[in-house]
């Protein structure tokens, strides 16, 4: 039981660095640090979005509008924090 909650805190750790890849990357983006008419680029944009975009979608929906400022990752990370402290607080030491 142990390995399948160390292998559960492993994901999240993996999916919280894409959700911080994917906010970096919109941002490198909307300053036109980057261009988006690049075939790598719009690769690695389509592979975050389609990674993140479910998770975050519900958040967003929830939130209301900042005025162009997306709060939605760090909400996300937040939760994900919040889900790993419970995991290794009360849940893995309750497994022997």
């Amino acid at each position: 039981m142990r390995a399948l909650l160390e292998i559960v805190l492993l994901v999240l750790n993996w999916y919280s660095y894409l959700i911080i890849a994917m906010a970096i990357l919109s941002w490198l983006v909307a300053f036109d640090v980057i261009n988006f008419r690049n075939d790598i680029v719009r690769s690695i944009w389509r592979f975050l979005e389609a990674v993140t975009e479910p998770a975050l979608r519900p958040i967003r929906r929830v939130l209301p509008n900042l005025g162009g400022i997306d709060v939605s990752p760090v909400i996300l990370l937040l939760i994900i924090l919040f889900v790993q402290k419970l995991i290794v607080e009360y849940a893995y030491p309750a497994v022997y």
